[in-house]
């Protein structure tokens, strides 16, 4: 009986992983997208942008290393 609520645990810390995962990609896409169309190169906002796909990216690695399937809402 203990052993099964390790493995519902699991899956809901897998279930918060992704949804951060789908949060920062959104956001880094929106950050990403107004750094393109900006005329005011400000390189805080730059290095915040990249912070951000830094922080996507290391928890996509996460998720990779725990073998999870990301699936596309979109299609």
């Amino acid at each position: 009986m203990l052993f099964k609520r390790k493995g519902s645990l699991k899956r809901e810390y897998d279930n918060k992983l992704l949804f951060q995962i789908e949060e920062l990609k959104q956001k880094w896409k929106n950050e990403k997208s107004l750094y393109d169309k900006s005329f005011d190169m400000n390189d805080d906002f730059k290095h915040q942008v990249e912070l951000t796909e830094l922080k996507y990216l290391y928890l996509f690695r996460e998720a990779k290393a725990r073998q999870l399937k990301i699936v596309d809402k979109n299609k």
